[in-house]
């Protein structure tokens, strides 16, 4: 399995041209959809992108996040499904012709909506499944038939073992966000999906990053693809603003609330690299009287969505995240994200800033670093090939841990004063700070004695010779039974 080798380059776009989506040949119902969501022109990667798929070459796209892959593959695939949309009610007239798969449910629910919202004023079905709800809805709308499928690759692999889903009329194929997947442990059910599908198909995979795994994956499936990379891989947007901060690693929590309350921020992500440091991050700042919330793996699809829903909504003001939710989150005009935690893998890095200055806007990527961070600071420096120097924050007096643990004894204090120990246990009140050692010595073992034991010695009462009863006899005339077995028996 050799690495891929594009057969071509997509021409570069000139800033004079400022392509507008009629300008592709698009149908009026894909038109109608775009200017009922508010865009014209299209960005960088669909205006390279868009021209070739309609022309049902392979692609393989890298662009940052945030600059519309989803519309530059989705666009095209709705206009060439229009030759066979149809408004019959037999589902058989409407098998999956394009499958979409993505890494996270996150990022399969926002292609969806996308999808549907651009395919709005056409007969083509969409729909979209993953994990972590229910099937049996998702199961009906299969059966009612769809022509585009998103779905995340775990649960698309359960429908097709409950023969729900039958994927032999397929006709394009779209892996986006692959190095995620690779990441996520996904390549196995990958090859198996790539088994199910038709020989001959088109092949679309997109990507923030593509490494020589992802080449490598890409190189066993795509044919002759034209590569599209309209920025330099693994770069960031460059209306990014990235400052990192030097705090105590015990300071960053409250570095977190000093950065929130100095910039008076109202929308933020804030990334952590664990499930239980995003949890306790956003119970400190909902203490602190910052609505908040976490989204992580351990939170069902329910809690996840209902965050996500009020975060959109302004009804938070700060998501914690884990990776989970680096990838498919779209939140317009998001001012800030911030990381609590360097990443481990720094391409993770791309795709958490990504969520800020998305479609041409600007935005703030804020990060903490402690010094145990060097390591991970220096690996995204080499991928980026950008300086990240860091900054004292300005303003900021940390309380440090020594100050940390006397807030938590104020806070404990309310508690029926804990500290006073003394109170609780009759003879512990008596003993004294200097009886240390005392107290450090073993105490002598009590034996717990049976009064029995105590009494004085009583001579036993003779026992009289007692009379055969019924049951001596009983026991004599089964003792030559017992014999007999043993071989023991009278001889005749």
């Amino acid at each position: 399995m050799s690495d891929i080798k594009p057969s071509q380059t997509a021409p570069e776009a000139t800033p004079a041209a400022l392509p507008r989506f009629a300008d592709f040949g698009l149908a009026p119902p894909i038109l109608q959809a775009l200017a009922d969501q508010g865009y014209q022109h299209p960005t960088p990667i669909q205006t390279q992108a868009i021209p070739i798929v309609l022309q049902g070459r392979d692609v393989m796209g890298a662009a940052q996040t945030g600059t519309g892959k989803t519309a530059g593959f989705s666009l095209p695939i709705i206009q060439l499904l229009l030759a066979q949309a149809n408004t019959s009610a037999s589902p058989a007239r409407h098998p999956v012709r394009a499958l979409i798969l993505t890494p996270t449910r996150e990022l399969a629910d926002q292609v969806a909506d996308n999808v549907k919202a651009y395919s709005r004023h056409t007969a083509l079905r969409a729909t979209v499944v993953f994990g972590g709800v229910d099937m049996s809805p998702q199961t009906a709308a299969l059966r009612a038939g769809v022509e585009i499928l998103i779905a995340t690759p775990g649960r698309l692999l359960d429908h097709v073992q409950q023969k729900t889903l039958n994927l032999s009329q397929t006709q394009i194929f779209v892996m986006d966000e692959a190095d995620r997947m690779l990441d996520m442990g996904f390549l196995p059910d990958l090859q198996r999906i790539i088994n199910l599908l038709p020989k001959q198909r088109q092949n679309l995979m997109f990507s923030a990053t593509f490494s020589p795994e992802i080449k490598k994956l890409a190189g066993s499936f795509l044919k002759e693809p034209v590569l599209i990379e309209v920025a330099r891989s693994n770069a960031t947007a460059e209306r990014v603003t990235q400052i990192v901060y030097k705090v105590d690693e015990e300071a960053k929590r409250d570095a977190v609330v000093h950065l929130l309350r100095q910039r008076e921020i109202k929308q933020v992500i804030v990334f952590s690299n664990t499930k239980i440091g995003a949890s306790r991050l956003s119970r400190e700042l909902e203490r602190q009287g910052i609505r908040a919330s976490a989204i992580h793996g351990d939170k069902t699809q329910i809690e996840r969505m209902a965050a996500l829903d009020a975060f959109k909504n302004g009804g938070l003001d700060v998501l914690v995240a884990t990776d989970v939710a680096a990838r498919g989150l779209d939140i317009a005009e998001l001012p800030c994200v911030i990381n609590y935690d360097l990443p481990y893998n720094a391409e993770d890095y791309v795709h958490r800033i990504g969520r800020t200055g998305r479609a041409g806007a600007s935005g703030d990527a804020l990060s903490l670093y402690s010094d145990k961070d060097a390591r991970l600071l220096a690996d995204i420096e080499k991928l980026i090939k950008q300086k990240l120097t860091p900054v004292a924050l300005d303003d900021f007096n940390p309380r440090g841990a020594r100050a940390e643990r006397g807030d938590r004894s104020e806070r404990y204090g309310d508690r029926g004063d804990r500290g006073d120990r003394g109170d609780r246990g009759g003879d512990r009140g008596d003993r004294r700070p200097s009886d240390r050692a005392s107290r450090s010595a073993p105490l002598p073992r009590r034996e717990k004695v049976d009064p029995w034991f105590l009494k004085p010695y009583e001579p036993a009462a003779p026992v009289e010779p007692k009379a055969d009863t019924a049951a001596d006899a009983r026991s004599s005339k089964a003792a030559p039974k017992r014999a007999a077995l043993l071989g023991g028996g009278p001889k005749g």
